[in-house]
């Protein structure tokens, strides 16, 4: 059980949380974790985050600051269920188009649902696909975004080099994730309930406790800050930069295809 963070030059392409797994293995794992985990996926942040999430997703849509038009495109992977993409939509005043692309066919199903109870089926399409293999062509969209999910894309360059292709010149990318806890006593704390609460209160309310295991495991395994800032400058991003959310218990990592 190895532990360490990985780093800029890579790592988590066989880290199954703390497990080594063979190359090509883990994308299956964490294929079986989203279909446990999605129709309990906001409870699923709830724990992670004590809730906060919802502050830190309105921040990102502050921060991307949708253009109020009907040509304003924006791509937001690994976000089956919609959050982001609801929120975006609703920041153009419903004029944008956002186009969720998720591996996990649960998850789409729920964000489909999801965006027909709300209106919002004309302004969101979902698509069934790979981060690290994007079904669209290079320059098609204003932005791109990703929420708590590009660490559990086995190739992460590779994720970074398509986001790149795909946004047109000028485009940005915004990726929020959990990350490096910077302020000393709150990183004990935090690691403490994710290791000894978040699993066993996943279990209480979900019935199982091991993709909660693998996700408080996967938050360690991420490369922290800086080195993550690094991996978007080496795809290719300008003006590569983070802003720390509660501590850096979450960080909101931008970049701008210039």
């Amino acid at each position: 059980m190895n532990e360490a963070r990985t780093n800029a030059d890579g790592g988590m392409e066989t880290s199954y949380g703390f497990r080594e797994v063979g190359a090509g293995e883990k994308q299956r794992l964490v294929n079986d974790v989203f279909h446990k985990v999605a129709k309990r996926y906001d409870v699923m942040n709830d724990l992670m985050s004590a809730g906060m999430h919802r502050v830190w997703k309105d921040a990102m849509i502050s921060a991307l600051n949708p253009r109020k038009s009907a040509d304003y495109k924006v791509l937001d992977v690994a976000g089956g269920t919609g959050d982001i993409a609801f929120r975006i939509v609703e920041a153009s005043n419903r004029l944008a188009h956002a186009t969720v692309l998720d591996i996990n066919g649960s998850m789409l199903a729920v964000g489909a649902d999801r965006a027909s109870k709300k209106g919002l089926t004309p302004n969101v399409t979902f698509v069934e696909a790979n981060a690290e293999e994007l079904p669209f062509e290079a320059n098609t969209f204003d932005a791109y975004t990703i929420a708590f999910g590009i660490r559990n894309v086995p190739r992460i360059d590779v994720a970074l080099s398509e986001a790149y292709r795909v946004l047109k010149r000028g485009g940005r990318l915004l990726v929020l994730e959990f990350s490096d806890v910077e302020l000393p006593l709150l990183d004990r704390v935090y690691e403490t309930w994710s290791f000894n609460a978040i699993p066993k209160i996943g279990k209480a309310v979900t019935g199982d406790a091991e993709p909660y295991q693998y996700l408080v495991e996967s938050i360690r395994k991420f490369p922290n800050q800086r080195d993550f800032a690094a991996m978007i400058t080496k795809a290719g991003f300008s003006r590569a930069s983070f802003t720390n959310f509660t501590g850096g218990v979450a960080a909101l990592h931008s970049g701008w295809k210039l």
